[in-house]
């Protein structure tokens, strides 16, 4: 006899996580011959520095990485992230309880909200944005509550909007500059605001920055953390992800306000048991060498940016070219509506994969992401396959 094991109530709810279902039909798609051109995921195609790879292999040979982590992680790593921040952002933080290394900033932004969030508490989310915003707070027991990312503001919050409405019970709030999937990018004036916003309303305010080392122009993107006042409302999530190409090393790290990296950091204890010491060494290492290498993937991302921005205006598309992360967040062409369907069309056609708008939210309706993940080559075929099937 069959025993059927029934998933609790918060799994059967969750819709179907839209890049594995991207993952399952590229899958089918090869199995099939398709040779498949993939901007769907932003998993980074060129392999991790060497001078990581060789921290990493120094670190891993001494015995003392192999023991379990310490939940606050080596000190090592903490400290060049708080050297990190001062040389980039010119923002001073205490290694010793204003920085959390996290197993990647995915896990972190995740089981933030069962720090702060309890059953029937709501969490503001942007929409379009990253899926685990608002998978998080439910996981939680809490209520995700969207606000509108609209073309017309450039993608950032109606903070007048947001201003006016009332937000009882409302514990968190998270954003993300530069933004994921839309590719804005926010200035001080952004941050200010957020940090008023969150001070009125005694809302804790989650900075997702996982994109702030992959931009186009001679102004870096800014952090939260450099508007006045914001350790005192909020947490700075990073990544080494984007920045190092480590996608799969998963290492990143939470700082700003002492109470709130306390909190996550006793989550966080009950849950695992921290980052591999040496993926923190070799992570410490590349901290110190952020800026000539990714002034060398940024011009690389460039190239293939302007090479796919150029190939869809060629086909009559509506598109701006992006300040900053690898995304390329466009319109549907004229005669599609549904980027579902789009999608679909564009995989069985064309062999291409671009990730539909509405997977980010609602708002995200009428757009596709295509990622610039995909070698020069690769984008000028896909934009030749275009041209018959549209």
């Amino acid at each position: 006899m069959k025993i059927i094991f029934e998933p609790a109530r918060r799994v059967k709810e969750l819709p179907p996580y839209l890049f594995l279902e991207i993952d399952r039909a590229k899958r089918a798609a090869r199995e099939k011959g398709a040779d498949i051109i993939d901007f769907g995921i932003g998993d980074p195609d060129q392999p991790t520095p060497s001078f990581v790879v060789e921290a990493f292999d120094r670190a891993v040979k001494d015995p003392s990485t192999h023991r379990y982590p310490l939940d606050s992680g080596r000190r090592e790593f903490r400290e060049a992230v708080a050297a990190w921040y001062l040389e980039r952002f010119l923002v001073k933080l205490d290694p010793d309880t204003e920085i959390l290394p996290l197993i990647g900033s995915k896990e972190g932004l995740t089981h933030l909200p069962l720090a702060f969030v309890n059953p029937g508490d709501k969490a503001l989310v942007p929409d379009p944005a990253y899926p685990a915003y608002a998978r998080a707070v439910g996981f939680a027991g809490g209520k995700p509550v969207a606000y509108a990312l609209r073309e017309e503001l450039r993608f950032l919050p109606d903070w007048t909007e947001l201003m006016k409405a009332r937000h009882a019970g409302t514990k968190l709030m998270y954003f993300n500059y530069p933004n994921n999937p839309t590719g804005a990018v926010a200035g001080p004036d952004t941050f200010d605001k957020a940090v008023r916003f969150g001070k009125k309303h005694r809302i804790l305010m989650c900075h997702d920055n996982a994109y702030s080392e992959v931009y186009f122009g001679h102004e870096k993107p800014a952090s939260f953390l450099q508007s006045d006042g914001a350790k005192s409302v909020g947490l700075e999530f990073h990544s080494l992800s984007k920045t190092f190409n480590m996608t799969g090393w998963r290492l990143g790290f939470a700082c700003g306000n002492a109470d709130a990296i306390a909190a996550l950091a006793k989550v966080k204890s009950n849950i695992d048991s921290g980052v591999f010491s040496a993926i923190q060494l070799a992570g410490a290492d590349a901290l110190k060498r952020t800026a000539e290498f990714t002034s060398k993937t940024n011009a690389m991302y460039v190239k293939r940016r302007n090479v796919l921005i150029a190939g869809l205006k060629s086909l009559g598309w509506n598109v701006t070219a992006p300040e900053a992360t690898f995304y390329v967040w466009c319109r549907l062409p004229k005669g599609h509506t549904s980027s579902i369907a789009f999608s679909k069309h564009l995989l069985e056609k064309a062999a291409i994969v671009c990730t539909p708008g509405v997977g980010f939210g609602k708002f995200g309706e009428g757009y596709a992401r295509f990622t610039l993940t995909v070698p020069e080559d690769r984008i000028k075929m896909a934009i030749e396959r275009l041209k018959k099937v549209l």
